[in-house]
């Protein structure tokens, strides 16, 4: 099986300085996996919450409507409930709670059996000129790629 599923978060390394990666699992739906397999979903602007209970889940992620599907179909910014190991949950926790960072996912993509798999990492905030650093670093790369470019040719 071909896995070309690879859904990205394109903001999130311009906003967020990322810390820590993990990747869980989602849960979903039958309709909402077979959308995501035909590429149908973004999580630019979603985010990872824990509740009451402390279950980690991903808030405003954006699957569309199943194009084959019946009356039986999912609502696409329905809250999805993330799977990680017991340790990683009480570690991420404890970092939202104490540090003030936040849990932001970065990807979506399907594993080797099939299964959709979601990274998400730990992240705080850009300040301003944290981004203007960026946009120049950027910037600076591209004008020495096309030095190195024409200077080759």
């Amino acid at each position: 099986m071909q896995n070309t599923i690879n859904i990205r978060n394109k903001k999130a390394h311009f906003e967020y300085e990322l810390m820590d990666k993990f990747t869980a699992g989602i849960v979903l739906a039958g309709t909402e996996i077979k959308a995501i397999r035909e590429g149908r979903a973004s999580i630019t602007e979603s985010f990872c919450e824990f509740n009451d209970r402390d279950e980690l889940f991903v808030i405003n992620m954006q699957i569309d409507e199943y194009s084959h599907a019946s009356h039986f179909n999912h609502k696409p910014k329905a809250e999805r409930k993330l799977l990680l190991q017991k340790r990683e949950l009480k570690k991420l926790s404890k970092e939202v709670k104490t540090s003030g960072l936040t849990i932001v996912p970065l990807r979506v993509f399907l594993n080797d059996s099939g299964l959709a798999k979601m990274q998400i990492a730990l992240a705080k905030g850009k300040k301003l000129y944290d981004k203007r650093d960026s946009i120049k670093d950027r910037d600076n790369k591209r004008d020495l790629a096309r030095v190195k470019k024409n200077f080759n040719n």
